[in-house]
């Protein structure tokens, strides 16, 4: 199976490519140190796997994930992280990520959860997987209150709201005043944050 491998960090990119090179059946076929990079690679290359650090300068791990759904792109995409964000996750479920695992997994459990993606299956460590999905936290938001918030974290104002929503503009301050309850955030910026940690604002 032909792999990319997307790491900003150098030298764990080189250790990765080095290790999965020594399996026979897997070929590092190139390496980006950023998500654009990785995304113009994966376009050209077209490879069976795309092993992405959730976290890389231009683009993350996860907006490419996003990117390569939305272009209906083949590549299986495997998200490498430390973190065990439910947001982070649930971002990664709808954008369709094969494998969800630990950078620091033995790579024997590497080589193995990817030439199981590389069948069609999905892959999460199992030390993440408990945690993610009894931390996977309830959206308190209506469907309504995300369209309100979506439009605040774009920078629109109160009255630009209320005319793309067709509402008045006390109806837009009593969702944001809601929504900020709801959250317990102290103001929007913190609301905004807080639902976009959760994956609630996708």
């Amino acid at each position: 199976m032909k792999v990319i491998i997307a790491e900003d960090q150098g030298m764990l990119r080189g250790a990765l490519k080095l290790l999965l090179d020594m399996e026979e059946d897997i070929e590092v076929v190139a390496q980006a140190e950023n998500g654009e990079e990785a995304l113009k690679l994966v376009r050209e290359l077209n490879p069976d796997i795309c092993l992405l650090d959730i976290e890389m300068p231009k683009l993350t791990g996860l907006d490419v994930a996003e990117r390569l759904k939305e272009e209906g792109h083949p590549c299986r995409v495997v998200i490498l992280t430390t973190f065990s964000r439910t947001g982070y996750f649930q971002r990664a479920l709808k954008a369709g990520v094969k494998g969800y695992l630990l950078k620091d997994s033995p790579v024997d459990e590497l080589s193995a959860a990817l030439r199981t993606i590389h069948q069609g299956e999905r892959v999460v460590s199992t030390e993440l997987s408990l945690s993610l999905w009894e931390a996977v936290a309830v959206n308190p938001l209506t469907e309504r209150e995300q369209a309100v918030l979506r439009l605040v974290a774009d920078g629109l104002a109160i009255h630009d709201i209320a005319s793309k929503l067709y509402l008045s503009r006390g109806t837009v301050r009593n969702y944001v005043s809601k929504i900020m309850q709801k959250l317990g955030a102290k103001n929007r910026i913190e609301a905004i944050n807080i639902a976009e940690t959760n994956g609630w604002l996708v």
